[in-house]
């Protein structure tokens, strides 16, 4: 794991959720240009998650039942960022946006319960410890109990390529973080 990489999720940690006003029906488009906009600017260390928070329902038509989802709060769209100048900037002027909301367009975080109630705080996952040629011990899965090298490591998907020896060969292997342990 790259410097880069650790100070980034450090600052996906520090990060707050704020509701950001929309013209309705354009959530998702606002969601698709502010990802397309982050990506192009390269603020992904500011703006690190867009969601427009759904539910499923089910509607019952001429004796169907059919499973639909629907947005939970239309006009709205949820943004995880660090607020500064560009970052602020950047949401503000994004086609479809009105807003943020809060006094004055002044950005007001959500509170952790508000973001819990809304059924969008992820996981917050454990940091991972290992790096290139590690000797690690498989915990779980078919592979159990076999012992590898690691080959290359998947941060985002938490995804590891190991080397196990199999039959007198090495054998190459994907796995996920919580199924290896470091030796």
């Amino acid at each position: 794991m790259t410097d880069k990489d650790i100070n980034r999720e450090k600052r996906a940690r520090d990060a707050k959720w704020y509701v950001v006003h929309t013209y309705s029906g354009h959530e998702n488009k606002v969601k698709a240009n502010l990802e397309k906009m982050v990506e192009n600017r390269g603020m992904k260390d500011d703006i690190f998650e867009v969601a427009v928070p759904t539910e499923e329902y089910m509607e019952t038509k001429s004796g169907t039942k059919k499973l639909k989802e629907r947005k939970m709060f239309p006009g709205y769209v949820l943004v995880k960022m660090i607020i500064n100048d560009e970052s602020w900037y950047l949401v503000r002027n994004t086609r479809g946006v009105t807003g943020f909301v809060g006094p004055a367009s002044k950005p007001v975080p959500l509170s952790d319960a508000e973001v819990k109630a809304l059924g969008v705080q992820e996981n917050v996952l454990p940091p991972v410890d290992f790096k290139m040629k590690d000797v690690i011990k498989v915990t779980s899965g078919p592979f159990e109990n076999f012992m590898g090298t690691i080959d290359s490591l998947n941060v985002e998907k938490r995804k590891v390529k190991v080397f196990v020896s199999m039959f007198g060969r090495e054998t190459l292997v994907e796995l996920d973080f919580d199924q290896v342990e470091k030796v």
